[in-house]
């Protein structure tokens, strides 16, 4: 039997490196367990932080130690994208683009891979895009007509702009969302650049600091609510997992909490009603298609417990994928084991290019 040669694509150039390692660590090994070690040959491709790729035994040694090579650029290297040479990519059958954030997991990384006219894990440049950028998201839930906490979309022109603006854009957001709200940088995952705001100094502050990281910065209202995640897995007729819940002890789920070991927990399944779970499953179906999503995302919601309300928050178009994260461990949950689930998502990869998708 041949093996399909798959390509393990990760590193990265966002805040979420170290995470990618980690993930791609996870994923490799799936493909070297049970019935995959015979089906799969893992050929691994390293992007490191200033965007160079890199294969063979330096990717090889990332994918071995865990830990990210360091930069050396020597005196005089010309750093620009024409100047870098890319490995020889004719090897592959399909690709798996174990990116998260900026750079990778945004629809740049799939245009070029859809360039490559060879199939891969996950959604493609539409699907990447818009659920990468969270206006763009929340706009494509309201047309699916997806319940959500109220926001204001601001640009960076709108903060960094003439006395008379800025105090005019607050006193909006004051008056259409108040106290307390979050003020997000639009693209960039993993909780960075997020503030809770109580007044109007930490807006100004937060408003300023989020212009700091993208020129497009969403503020949302704040909400009293269960934090509640549903994975999903499929193309065009996806299927979605049960229900689980994250819990924390610090005042929101920021990068800190959710990368520090004992600052969250989660439970699966979560213990909200049977009504509830199957409301999470349906809404979570509808914002997979809303977004064009494909093979896999992770649907995260509100639950407002005192009133009844369940609130789409967003889409993760390619999840953390550790053998602990919560996707594959919502899936494990459904009695589908982690190498099984990577078995899976490579079928997926091959369906949705037979479909020229």
């Amino acid at each position: 039997m041949t093996q399909m040669r798959i390509g393990l694509l990760f590193g990265g150039r966002s805040g979420e490196h170290e995470v990618s390692i980690s993930s791609a660590r996870a994923i490799a090994r799936a493909l070297a367990a049970d019935e995959n070690d015979s089906k799969y040959e893992v050929l691994p491709f390293y992007i490191q932080k200033d965007g160079r790729w890199l294969s063979g035994e330096s990717a090889q040694q990332v994918l071995f130690t865990g830990k990210s090579l360091e930069i050396k650029q020597q005196p005089g290297q010309d750093d620009s994208l024409a100047s870098r040479q890319f490995p020889n990519f004719n090897a592959v059958d399909v690709w798996i683009p174990v990116l998260h954030g900026p750079n990778g997991e945004d629809g740049t990384v799939q245009g070029f891979l859809k360039l490559m006219q060879i199939p891969f894990v996950g959604s493609g440049v539409l699907g990447s895009a818009i659920g990468m950028d969270k206006i763009a998201m929340k706009m494509a839930f309201a047309g699916a007509g997806l319940p959500q906490v109220k926001y204001i979309a601001v640009n960076r022109s709108e903060i960094w702009s003439n006395p008379c603006v800025f105090p005019k854009l607050c006193d909006k957001i004051e008056a259409g969302l108040g106290y307390p709200c979050f003020v997000k940088p639009a693209n960039l995952g993993s909780s960075v650049g997020i503030s809770k705001v109580r007044s109007r100094a930490e807006l100004e502050a937060a408003l300023d600091g989020a212009a700091s990281y993208d020129r497009r910065i969403i503020v949302e209202a704040g909400v009293l609510a269960r934090e509640l995640e549903c994975a999903v897995l499929g193309n065009g007729n996806p299927k979605a997992s049960t229900v689980g819940e994250i819990t924390f002890k610090s005042d929101f789920y920021d990068y800190e909490t959710k990368y520090t070991e004992g600052q969250a927990e989660w439970s699966i399944p979560a213990k909200v009603s049977g009504a509830i779970v199957s409301q999470i499953q349906e809404m979570a179906v509808q914002a997979f298609l809303a977004v064009d999503a494909a093979g896999l995302a992770r649907v995260d919601f509100f639950y407002v417990e005192s009133t009844g309300e369940v609130l789409i928050n967003e889409i993760n178009t390619f999840p953390g994928f550790t053998a602990t994260s919560m996707y594959p461990q919502l899936w494990a949950h459904e009695g589908i084991s982690f190498p099984e689930l990577v078995d899976r998502l490579i079928e997926l990869a091959l369906e949705r290019h037979g479909d020229k998708g």
